[in-house]
């Protein structure tokens, strides 16, 4: 489908009526075969499938545009610079941020937490501080944080979950304290599905003067984020979990903190001016962006959102918990599985495991039918240690899939049970 042309404002635009039928076909790859069979594609927590208009948006870009940007004297740059400014103005847009200086570009969610450990951090944390993060983190929101704590002299604080996965909120408010400096919650649990409350979260941790980070890698997909509206003081997300390519993602940081901070890479664009005697360094955004970036990621990390702007995203999202309530119920038919995660709000995964069948099995025979799902702790091994797992199947949804795949899911398990058991 072609898009329509957008501006970089937030205007009022004609709503793509939402048909899956239809919604398939904008990805090419939903027609692959994988062993003879139809490609179900189940695995979009790790990574999403890109649709037309932001492949064809890298191709355009090599065929057409390609040039380095901002300091070009031709053509050519110019296009690129136009571009490349325009999908920061996008994502400003795409969030709520207050000014387009507040997105900065990363190669994903990863780099941007750590952009902020390294920067913020270092500049901020003294020993004897304290930094709460929650059971549910990715390894990405706990590393750098114990990196930074080691470094420091800081003291790691996790917050437990409950039983069904969820976050426990009264453990949080006996964690936080006069101590705490920074808190730094995933929005959504990649393992799990859960959805934190995260206004919540920033709203206790404002009133013991902490700064607050929200890792929103599996949120931006499915839900709309007002970062405004969250008032946290970070927001960091990646391109290819919501239908850009890899490499490309956002740290969102409010004006005043990403002024107060120093540079982390050292390079072009971060400079203002170079000398032996000194530098001085560039305004934001480019502050943190040193070296050619990636530019036709951003690119079509724009087309993306576009893509998304054409939905009323409602109605995504409740397509999705459609999904997710149609296979918790189907779940009910396969003896011995026990779903993780289960009565608390979540998006759409479904994270389980089948008693008597290691998790490893299942995802290869299903994979043998054509089914790509994940297995394994997810790069959340301090939440499946709290739920006295070793990991789990995850089978995570998009509004381009169907029931006719869950139910192949559902068959697929049925099959590989029937034979492991």
């Amino acid at each position: 489908m072609k898009l329509m042309n957008t501006n970089n404002q937030n205007t009022d635009h004609v709503v793509r009526k939402f048909d899956v039928a239809s919604v398939r076909k904008d990805f090419p790859i939903l027609n692959e075969e994988v062993y003879g069979k139809t490609l179900v594609y189940l695995d979009n927590g790790a990574t999403s499938q890109k649709p037309d208009d932001v492949i064809k948006a890298i191709d355009n870009y090599y065929q057409h545009i390609n040039s380095n940007v901002h300091r070009g004297a031709h053509a050519l740059s110019d296009r690129a610079t136009e571009l490349f400014e325009n999908a920061r103005l996008k994502v400003k847009n795409f969030i709520n941020a207050n000014d387009r200086k507040e997105i900065i570009w990363t190669r994903g969610t990863t780099e941007a937490i750590n952009l902020v450990a390294q920067t913020w951090g270092r500049q901020n944390i003294k020993a004897g501080d304290e930094i709460i993060i929650s059971t549910l983190e990715h390894h990405s929101n706990i590393v750098p944080w114990q990196l930074l704590c080691e470094e420091k002299g800081a003291i790691l604080k996790p917050v437990n979950v409950k039983d069904n996965g969820e976050f426990d909120f009264e453990d949080y408010v006996k964690l936080l304290n006069d101590n705490t400096r920074l808190v730094a919650v995933g929005h959504i649990s990649n393992a799990i599905g859960v959805i934190n409350p995260v206004e919540k979260i920033i709203k206790l941790a404002r009133e013991h003067n902490a700064v607050t980070l929200i890792d929103g890698a599996q949120a931006v997909p499915h839900l709309n984020i007002d970062v405004q509206k969250l008032n946290c003081d970070f927001y960091a997300f990646s391109g290819h979990k919501m239908f850009a390519p890899t490499g490309i993602g956002v740290l969102y940081g409010k004006k005043e903190i990403l002024q107060s901070m120093p540079p982390w890479h050292g390079g072009g664009e971060m400079i203002e001016k170079v000398s032996f005697d000194g530098t001085t360094f560039n305004q934001l955004p480019y502050k943190f962006e040193a070296g050619t970036p990636n530019i036709e990621g951003s690119i079509a990390l724009g087309v993306a959102i576009d893509y998304l702007n054409q939905f009323n995203r409602d109605e995504l999202a409740a397509y999705e918990m459609e999904l997710i309530d149609y296979a918790t119920e189907k779940a009910k038919s396969i003896p011995g599985m026990r779903i993780i995660g289960d009565n608390c709000l979540k998006t759409s995964v479904l994270s389980f495991v089948i008693d008597g069948c290691h998790s490893q099995d299942i995802g290869m025979m299903l994979d043998q039918q054509g089914i790509a799902v994940r297995t394994g702790h997810h790069c959340a091994m301090p939440l499946m240690n709290a739920l006295g797992l070793e990991g789990t199947i995850r089978a995570s949804f998009c509004f381009y899939n169907t029931v006719e795949e869950i139910d192949l899911l559902f068959n697929g398990l049925i099959k590989a049970r029937n034979l492991l058991i």
